[in-house]
């Protein structure tokens, strides 16, 4: 089962309806509140009606503004956040999706993104949806993260540069960089915002054209700036019970039907070659306890002839930002790969305790087992630890402990009829 977080922005989206949607669905405010005081912005939070739906409607003020035509830089945007005092999750969160909003805008009006300046209003504006999301989807800590398509209005909007169509330059770009779908509609006007495209972009796992069965446990509603034909709100649900909405088999086909199961998994890869062995190790051991299904470190020959290595990662699709910023953090590499990976073929896994004689001694010793999905037994392997303790116990070689417990295991378990 699944913990599923479900956007349906029929109406568009934007940070703040964002954040409304999911403060409506039961964050706690003043947690966002908190943390967007580190920016000397103010969270207001009211009820409205939106074509006859109560939805939350939220709003930044305050902010350290110098003057009505004070900008901010691309650095300076970035400084603030990393120097905020959040929580790494919160601005991990909040630098990536700025870096979607950034490289957008650099990639529409040919400018290098370092040389982008953002306007104080918006600009604080900005961050306050950045980090008052992250904070909401932190709160909620959803395994799967799905949309329906967007809608982004149509028509033509004003910007500082003249006319635009709608969807805007920079939202397009940034709904070329994700996996998001929309359509035109449903009311002349653009109604999904660059900010709101990022938010969704970062976070969503998967974008639907429709719903598959689902039971909800709560629904809320954020709140646009519009009043439009159709409700200007942003829906959200939580589903209580959602088996296989990142496969891409139909309901209850998580079998092959070829003797194996399958799963979902991210796939990290980088080069390092500074990088220390006593670095490496401790690598290895920070993200495999944060939750990393396997961490796998190659020696490699670099450019110029330099030795290095090659770390890959292989972990829930849920926590690849997670671990590719733990990534960095630990090795120091500069850039961390995500890999296109449709799906891992899995044994069935199982461990058990089995009485083995050993040494004129009976022995408790763990196996692990692997399974075809209709139970044929693939592999044994004795736990090593296990084997290890009893190795030193009877002053015994290891492979010879292990060579008869396995062997033992097979008897029971692989009987020959």
């Amino acid at each position: 089962m699944r913990k599923a977080l479900i956007f349906e922005p029929f109406s568009g989206a934007s940070g703040d309806m964002v954040i409304g949607s999911l403060i409506d669905l039961g964050v706690d405010e003043s947690k966002i509140a908190d943390a967007v005081a580190a920016f000397n912005l103010r969270m207001e939070v009211e009820e409205v009606d939106k074509g006859g739906i109560k939805a939350k409607k939220v709003q930044f003020t305050g902010g350290a503004v110098e003057s009505e035509h004070h900008t901010r830089t691309y650095g300076e945007m970035v400084q603030m956040i990393r120097d905020s005092g959040l929580e790494w999750e919160i601005i991990n969160n909040s630098l990536s999706i700025f870096e979607l909003l950034a490289d957008a805008e650099a990639k529409v009006h040919g400018e290098v993104k370092q040389q982008l300046s953002f306007h104080e209003l918006g600009a604080m504006d900005t961050i306050g949806d950045l980090v008052g999301s992250s904070v909401a989807f932190l709160s909620i800590h959803p395994e799967v993260v799905i949309s329906t398509p967007i809608s982004v209005g149509r028509g033509y909007v004003r910007t500082e540069h003249g006319l635009m169509p709608v969807p805007a330059p920079a939202t397009l770009e940034i709904l070329r960089r994700t996996a998001l779908l929309f359509q035109s509609g449903p009311s002349t006007s653009e109604l999904l915002t660059p900010t709101g495209a990022a938010i969704l972009g970062h976070f969503v796992h998967r974008s639907v054209a429709t719903l598959p069965p689902l039971r909800i446990a709560v629904t809320g509603y954020g709140a646009g700036a519009r009043d439009l034909p159709v409700p200007n709100v942003l829906r959200a649900s939580l589903s209580e019970s959602v088996m296989n909405l990142m496969m891409e088999e139909p309901e209850g086909g998580v079998g092959t039907g070829m003797g194996t199961d399958t799963d979902r998994v991210g796939v990290l890869e980088t080069n390092v070659d500074d990088v220390t062995g006593e670095l490496l190790g401790n690598l290895v051991e920070v993200l495999m306890a944060e939750g990393a299904k396997d961490v796998t470190v190659m020696p490699a020959l670099m450019k110029k002839g330099r030795i290095g290595h090659v770390i890959r990662v292989i972990t829930a699709p849920e926590d690849t930002r997670r671990m590719a910023y733990l990534l960095m953090r630990e090795s120091g590499t500069l850039g961390v790969r995500e890999m296109e990976v449709r799906r891992r073929y899995i044994a069935r896994r199982e461990k058990r305790e089995i009485m083995v004689r050993l040494g004129g001694t009976e022995q408790r010793v763990g196996v692990k087992i692997g399974m075809s999905a209709e139970g044929e037994v693939l592999n044994i392997a004795a736990e090593f630890e296990d084997a290890k303790r009893v190795a030193e116990e009877l002053k015994m070689p290891v492979k010879e402990v292990i060579k008869i417990v396995e062997g033992e295991a097979r008897r029971i378990l692989m009987p020959v009829h």
